[in-house]
């Protein structure tokens, strides 16, 4: 029985990914960590109010056996490159280097399709420095899952994605080969994957692109 800590629980893919975990026997506890208390209750579920500055209150909460980082931001909801890095690079090493030293094996993160610690694109690059930084804490299992489009619904509208996620649909069959990755993912497809992988714990580190979680997550 094991012990999910989860970060980003109540994003897109967070929720389902808790949704997903509370259902499977194969867990019998997970910690969500969470700036705000969470109305959602369940018998196997504890939601603890963190600071994600202090490392202090990061470390105190963060105990179990499996890491899960859902976490994730918009520049726009950020409002400035810095405060978005800070979310998406400097959150997720932060708890990454805790559960680390506290010699949790397996480290589970959400990236982005095209993520490059080189690319000139701000978002995509911030993507690929924070798998950089965590593939260097060597964990025993590392599993990055890069989706394309997330499907599903958002408490909050996304212009952006709205645009991209229509045209990827509109194009969706025309989308083959090495262009079928950048389809439109669910994320409750991508939240099921993340449990299977979990559960194989194959150690080492794979890297799961679009089309391939979409075939683990059915």
């Amino acid at each position: 029985m094991k012990t999910a800590i989860v970060i980003g629980a109540t994003g897109l893919t967070g929720t389902h990914l808790v949704a997903a975990l509370l259902q499977d026997h194969y867990f019998s506890k997970v910690k969500v960590l969470v700036r705000q208390p969470w109305a959602h209750q369940h018998a196997g579920l504890e939601s603890i109010i963190v600071d994600f500055d202090d490392e202090q209150s990061l470390s105190a909460a963060i105990e179990g056996d499996v890491f899960f980082s859902c976490i994730g931001t918009t520049i726009k909801k950020a409002g400035t490159q810095e405060n978005f890095r800070a979310v998406d690079y400097g959150i997720t090493t932060r708890c990454a280097a805790i559960a680390r030293r506290k010699d949790i094996p397996q480290f589970l993160m959400i990236s982005s399709i095209g993520a490059n610690p080189k690319s000139s694109n701000f978002y995509l690059r911030t993507k690929g420095q924070t798998e950089e930084a965590i593939l260097a804490m060597e964990f025993v299992g590392t599993y990055i899952f890069r989706p394309s489009f997330l499907i599903g619904q958002r408490n909050e509208f996304r212009f952006g994605e709205w645009l991209g996620k229509y045209l990827i649909q509109l194009f969706y069959f025309l989308l083959q080969g090495r262009w079928k990755k950048y389809r439109g993912i669910k994320a409750a497809t991508v939240a099921h994957a993340m449990v299977r992988v979990a559960k194989q714990f194959d150690p080492g580190i794979h890297i799961f692109e679009s089309d391939a979680i979409q075939n683990l997550g059915i």
